[in-house]
């Protein structure tokens, strides 16, 4: 029996991708019989905690923790030396590619304290080659310390169930920089077709709404599978992730996608997914006409990509690399 101690602390900030990652892993842990399950977090959300968190707690005081037979920091912030065989989690590297994207703490923190936190980990779980390949080309990560472990699709993402009225397009994310939702508004807008966006208000300025958009703000997993089904098509084009898990969840409740070239969603839709480049507001529109011309054959496509992605296959294989952490 491995004790684990997992840092949630996640999701005192965020009800994104990342805190999707925390509860869905936590859940199937807390399943097996292989892997008990303690977690540790700190402070709660607002500007001084999250200073007082990664200035103080993440560096210094988690990594003295000695309850447990490894520790697991389920984003690359973590302690900078631990007591514990360490392994993080790493979503992407957004923060390196696209600076200033980001506030102004998490841009000069991340560059400086990140590799040092990668280093002191004995293994790193990246959730898709992407990102694997990021880590050992902007970090110099040694390649042998990562293992892929992609994420899954909670069992709420079914095409069966009820689905939203009406003819729209479908967008999920926080409203920010990166998932480049003035252009997909552009895109909409010459296309004609409404345009629903789900996601938590965020940070640089960006909003959306009026003139045939709607901002449906945060929604319950039930809402957001309903609102997938009746997606005339459910569209994507972020500049840059390390997954992407509305791809899946999309793909999964039946609805075709359109999402961005040459990014780790490319690697996860595997030609399940119409592809396009997220700059140019013209070639999106033209995707998501043809995303709905082409629903017949993209939907199939994307049920059967979708069923590989399970939480209880990750919570297995996260546990593979607690062993390797402790061997």
């Amino acid at each position: 029996m491995i004790r684990a101690v997992v840092d949630d602390s996640p999701l005192i900030q965020t009800r994104a991708g990342t805190a999707r990652y925390v509860t869905s892993l936590l859940r199937e842990l807390r399943r097996r019989d292989d892997v008990e399950v303690s977690t540790a977090s700190f402070g709660r959300s607002g500007k001084l905690s999250t200073l007082a968190r990664d200035g103080l707690w993440y560096p210094f005081a988690l990594g003295r923790r000695r309850d447990g037979d490894v520790l697991h920091c389920p984003t690359y912030r973590g302690p900078l030396r631990s007591a514990l065989p360490l392994v993080v989690t790493v979503h992407d590297l957004a923060v390196l590619r696209h600076p200033d994207a980001f506030n102004r703490w998490t841009r000069t923190y991340s560059p400086r304290v990140v590799p040092r936190v990668l280093a002191a980990a004995r293994r790193i779980i990246a959730v898709s080659e992407f990102t694997r390949r990021e880590l050992v080309e902007l970090l110099r990560v040694p390649d042998e310390k990562i293992r892929v472990v992609p994420n899954g699709i909670d069992d709420e993402f079914t095409p069966e169930g009820p689905a939203a009225d009406g003819e729209y397009v479908l967008a999920v994310g926080t409203l920010e920089p990166r998932k480049n939702l003035p252009r997909l508004v552009e895109a909409a807008r010459r296309s004609g077709v409404e345009l629903r966006v789900v996601g938590a208000r965020g940070w640089g300025g960006v909003e959306v709404g009026g003139n045939g958009v709607r901002w449906l703000g945060e929604v319950t997993d039930a809402d957001l599978a309903r609102l997938y089904r009746g997606a005339r098509c459910v569209a994507y084009p972020s500049v840059y992730e390390g997954f992407g898990i509305p791809v899946l969840e999309a793909m999964a409740c039946g609805a075709p996608v359109v999402t961005s070239r040459g990014t780790a969603m490319e690697e996860i839709a595997d030609g399940a997914a119409v592809l396009v480049d997220p700059s140019d507001p013209a070639e999106l529109a033209a995707g998501i006409e043809r995303a709905a011309a082409e629903r017949e054959t993209l939907v199939p496509r994307g049920l059967e990509r979708a069923r590989a992605f399970r939480w209880d296959a990750v919570a297995r294989a996260t546990v593979g690399v607690y062993r390797e952490a402790l061997a």
